[in-house]
């Protein structure tokens, strides 16, 4: 069994929906999302859009950061926190749609200031770039990262190796790969792993995180 293979159910168009549903979702989560909230707030908004899409499982638990706890690992439990009217928070998600993964993440920034604005904006820079150069030199899933990091120090930003990519497919795909697309030796294939960018500024006050597939499909 090899780490980029497939179950047998697997069906890429059902990949690439459950993926645009996933970044819908986030858009409609994000548009519901305002000073004054918590972050436990923000988790039951998400609850209901799922309920209200039919969406009954999630191959890893949401994950939705305000101000100073976008500076954590994944595994890491948030400190409560109440949105500010000049802030910045990401939204990660993972639903299982028809039975195929999706994850999606993006940062979002509240207000008017331009640090904000800009590490948000810096990591779907370094995401694309990052895709870009996997597309064009069909490399491993270290060179993806060290070229990812070289992006983000051009940026004037730390890049967190503590958050990276991973396998996905058809629930689940663990069975193939638990590691991160950064331990990835092989040539990185289209429509198997999830690319992940989260940028910390340099006085680890905040950070902006985005992730999405990689694919040749144009989306």
């Amino acid at each position: 069994m090899a780490i980029q293979d497939f179950g047998e159910h697997f069906d890429i168009k059902k990949l690439w929906a459950a993926r645009d549903v996933a970044r819908d979702l986030t858009y409609e989560l994000s548009s519901l999302i305002c000073p004054g909230m918590t972050e436990d707030a923000a988790h039951v908004l998400y609850k209901e859009l799922c309920a209200k899409r039919g969406i009954e499982k999630q191959w890893h638990p949401a994950k939705i950061r305000f101000g100073k706890n976008t500076l954590k690992n994944f595994k890491e439990a948030s400190d409560p926190y109440v949105l500010k009217e000049e802030d910045l928070y990401f939204i990660d998600i993972g639903p299982v749609i028809d039975h195929h993964e999706a994850d999606y993440g993006e940062t979002f920034s509240i207000g008017s200031v331009f640090d904000h604005k800009h590490i948000a904006d810096s990591s779907v820079k370094i995401f694309n770039e990052t895709k870009k150069y996997w597309f064009e030199h069909k490399c491993s899933g270290d060179n993806l990262y060290d070229f990812a990091q070289s992006r983000a120090k051009h940026y004037g930003y730390f890049l967190n190796l503590g958050n990276h990519g991973h396998r996905i497919g058809d629930f689940p795909h663990h069975i193939f790969f638990r590691g991160g697309l950064n331990e990835c030796q092989e040539e990185v294939i289209a429509d198997a792993w999830i690319l992940e960018i989260h940028l910390w500024n340099t006085s680890r006050t905040f950070g902006a995180f985005f992730e999405d597939l990689l694919t040749s499909k144009e989306c």
